[in-house]
């Protein structure tokens, strides 16, 4: 699955009437872990799977699509969604400030 940025390609025209095309990267919604939290990213949507990498205090994400995988509970409540951050990466969305129970996004395919 891929998860870089959309982009889209954007017309208009110079000062001279020449068309001008540029190339502009979608903007991506981030959302706040819970404060205080150094967060596990994990290779998929589980407790079980390795952990890739911690994220810092004070970290921001973007979400490109949820899934379920195993409950946890935590500082925005008890929730079976996780967070597809990256390729690969995946986080509990107990610990992410979305400000909804449920799904936001697409769910991963």
């Amino acid at each position: 699955m891929s998860v870089e940025p959309a982009e889209e390609a954007q017309r208009s025209t110079h000062d001279s009437g020449t068309p001008l095309v540029t190339t502009l990267a979608a903007a991506a919604t981030y959302f706040s872990i819970a404060p205080g939290v150094r967060l596990n990213v994990r290779s998929g949507p589980g407790t079980g799977y390795p952990i890739v990498k911690v994220l810092p205090e004070g970290s921001r994400v973007p979400i490109h699509c949820q899934t379920p995988g195993t409950w946890v509970t935590g500082p925005y409540g008890t929730t079976n969604i996780w967070d597809n951050i990256a390729s690969g990466q995946y986080v509990s969305d107990a610990y992410v400030n979305t400000g909804s129970d449920g799904y936001i996004r697409p769910r991963c395919s």
